[in-house]
């Protein structure tokens, strides 16, 4: 792993860690999901949560951008793996789908959030789901063990997103599925963006254009690769000013820049070719 590379993930996981030590959701500029804006607060996933079974508070930081467990076709029994668990809402939510036959394991390589995670487990009373602390690009799991993988708002702050995929390629039985809900670009993104930490830790700078993320997703080998949801995000100036002149917000928009919430599916082949 570069400097580069380590020095953004420092970054994230200790963005991460305050947040999961503050017990709410983070609204600065640089939050992935919530930010305060002079209009009033400024959120990706909003209320996108109201009424969804298995919904636990506590584990909820506002940190998501979709609901990837609506389009992930979960069955009792499945075991699930959940892509950056944080606090657990969204393996909770899977838990609730994939019944006391099932299995949930969260991944996230932030140890208060694990922390966080289990609490919220142990107050459930919850005995078949379970989050270890690991890294997207190495994940502590048993390969061609998961039949679904899901991430909520995750992959686009991994800077090694191909090994990412390979690694969720390799966890997954021959025929299992991801369903995953993350932020991408609608065009490269210009330099100035990936020198600005604060944009990375915000799922601005992590973001690829859509057309690449879609190809990196096929080169790892996944067939049926689908968009299930898809949404325009609108960040509001005054909170990019906080970290963009005004002469890089003028070229954006000129050029339309912006960034699309998806929620992405895609199927591990049943029988691996051998080449």
């Amino acid at each position: 792993m570069s400097k580069a590379e380590q020095s953004l993930r420092e970054s994230v996981r200790k963005k991460y860690a305050e947040i999961a030590t503050a017990g709410d959701s983070c609204c600065g500029p640089t939050c992935c999901s919530t930010n305060q804006s002079e209009t009033g607060e400024f959120s990706i996933i909003g209320d996108a949560y109201d009424g969804v079974d298995g919904y636990v508070a506590n584990a909820d930081l506002g940190l998501g951008c979709g609901l990837p467990v609506e389009y992930a076709g979960l069955e009792p029994g499945d075991t699930v793996l959940d892509l950056g668990a944080g606090a657990g809402l969204d393996s909770f939510v899977a838990r609730r789908e994939v019944g006391e036959t099932g299995q949930i394991i969260g991944v996230d390589m932030t140890p208060e959030m694990i922390h966080k995670a289990r609490e919220n487990t142990d107050t459930l009373g919850y005995t078949n789901v379970e989050f270890r602390l690991g890294e997207i690009e190495s994940l502590p799991v048993e390969s061609d063990s998961i039949d679904v993988a899901i991430s909520n708002c995750v992959l686009n702050l991994v800077p090694n997103k191909k090994t990412a995929f390979d690694e969720i390629y390799r966890t997954l039985k021959p025929g299992g599925h991801f369903c995953i809900s993350d932020i991408v670009a609608s065009q490269a993104l210009p330099d100035w963006t990936m020198k600005v930490a604060e944009l990375y830790v915000g799922c601005v700078a992590g973001a690829m254009p859509k057309d690449k993320y879609l190809e990196l997703i096929s080169h790892a080998g996944f067939e049926n690769v689908e968009i299930k949801a898809e949404r325009r995000i609108d960040i509001p100036d005054d909170v990019i000013a906080e970290l963009a002149t005004e002469k890089q917000i003028s070229a954006a928009r000129a050029s339309d820049l912006h960034v699309v919430s998806v929620t992405i599916t895609g199927r591990k082949p049943r029988v691996i070719s051998v080449s």
